[in-house]
């Protein structure tokens, strides 16, 4: 094993240690790619909404996505 993969798995171990003695559970950060399947009648309806709203399909939805995580909080 080379030496900076050890001094990186020595950190990995040192975090997670830190974060457990805390009481701090460690998440993974989201990549902020979302891929979704939907049915294709469900499709149509987002974007003629996004589109009434006069905001692309990604915006309006992360948008909504926004607002439903924050209520569920």
């Amino acid at each position: 094993m080379s030496e900076l993969r050890h001094e990186f798995e020595v950190a990995i171990d040192d975090f997670l240690e830190d974060c457990k003695s805390q009481g701090i559970a460690p998440e993974k950060p989201a990549s902020g790619k979302l891929m979704l399947r939907v049915p294709p009648e469900t499709h149509g309806a987002a974007l003629v909404a996004a589109q009434a709203a006069g905001k692309s399909l990604n915006q309006w939805a992360s948008e909504l996505m926004q607002s439903a995580a924050n209520a569920a909080a």
